[in-house]
């Protein structure tokens, strides 16, 4: 059997957290309580007390206020995996260009123009 060859450091993007384990076990929360609200009732529940929703999942307060202020960049910071995460926003209806803008900084109208070659 061939040695398996070392794999290379992947290089970094500035501003953009690596997924690694450690961020992944970090995030396992977050992500979990983002995947319950695949569930009808766990939306509901979420929709009637956010505070609430996020505390029966553990969720530490630095967590707790990115999920309260859609801080999607911060949740992906604490190891929030964006697909995980995204379904928050079908239960606070946002569209993922907003996300995207977000993500890169950038307002909406500027995201759309700069980034996807629309017109404002």
């Amino acid at each position: 059997m061939e040695e398996m060859e070392e794999m290379e450091e992947p290089d970094r993007i500035p501003d953009t957290p690596l997924l690694d384990r450690p961020r992944q076990l970090r995030g396992y929360r977050l992500n979990k309580m983002a995947m319950g609200l695949g569930d009808p009732a766990n939306r509901a529940a979420f929709r009637t007390d956010e505070p609430a929703y996020l505390d029966r999942y553990g969720l530490t307060e630095e967590e707790k206020a990115a999920v309260l202020a859609r801080d999607w960049r911060e949740m992906v910071r604490l190891g929030g995996n964006l697909f995980f995460i995204l379904k928050i926003s079908a239960v606070d209806p946002i569209r993922i260009t907003e996300i995207g803008a977000h993500q890169a900084g950038m307002d909406h109208e500027s995201f759309l123009r700069d980034r996807l070659g629309k017109k404002e």
